[in-house]
């Protein structure tokens, strides 16, 4: 016959913390590329689209324009180490030509969001599109395959709620403090 083995969950008091998608009283920069434009505009409308609809405004978000996607590290790592925002959202487009500039240009732009997301004491979100046409990017803009820009500031309102209650239970006597520290 066999023993039911014992559930671990129950046996054992598991503490998880979730996210919350509520961007009252947070304070967002969007940086984005001004190269491709006319997909990178689609993504900060989709980022826009839902920082309302999740209770944010307009005097908590600040748009940072950078020439292109390689631009948009250093200007990130800047705004996640001012003490200004809870989030920086990096919005770009990248798209594949007949030269290997796109590997170059992509690659960076991915190491250096990565790099400025693990020293940050905020979450910097990475929600530049990468594709292999403009048909491609368009989808990830807004059409069939969503927007990328809304999948990016829900990441982003999701770890803002993460990090503060991270940071409430390492130092319970921070509780209600806005997560700023840094």
């Amino acid at each position: 016959m066999k023993k039911n083995k014992p559930d671990p969950a129950v046996e054992m008091r598991v503490h998880e913390l979730g996210g919350e998608l509520s961007a009252r009283g947070v304070r967002i920069a969007i940086v984005a590329s001004r190269f491709n434009s006319f997909i990178v505009e689609r993504l900060i409308d989709g980022a826009l689209d839902v920082l309302r609809r999740t209770g944010g405004s307009a005097e908590s978000t600040t748009i940072l324009r950078c020439p292109g996607a390689f631009e948009i590290p250093p200007l990130a790592r800047r705004c996640s180490e001012s003490g200004m925002f809870d989030a920086v959202l990096c919005l770009g487009a990248v798209i594949r030509g007949s030269t290997p500039h796109f590997d170059y240009v992509a690659g960076e732009a991915a190491k250096g969001i990565a790099q400025t997301a693990m020293s940050s004491h905020v979450p910097v979100i990475f929600g530049v599109l990468t594709t292999d046409t403009i048909e491609q990017a368009v989808e990830r803009a807004g059409t069939k395959a969503g927007n990328k820009g809304a999948d990016a500031a829900l990441a982003a309102l999701e770890m803002i709620s993460l990090y503060r209650q991270l940071h409430e239970a390492l130092d319970p006597s921070q509780s209600g403090s806005t997560g700023r520290h840094g």
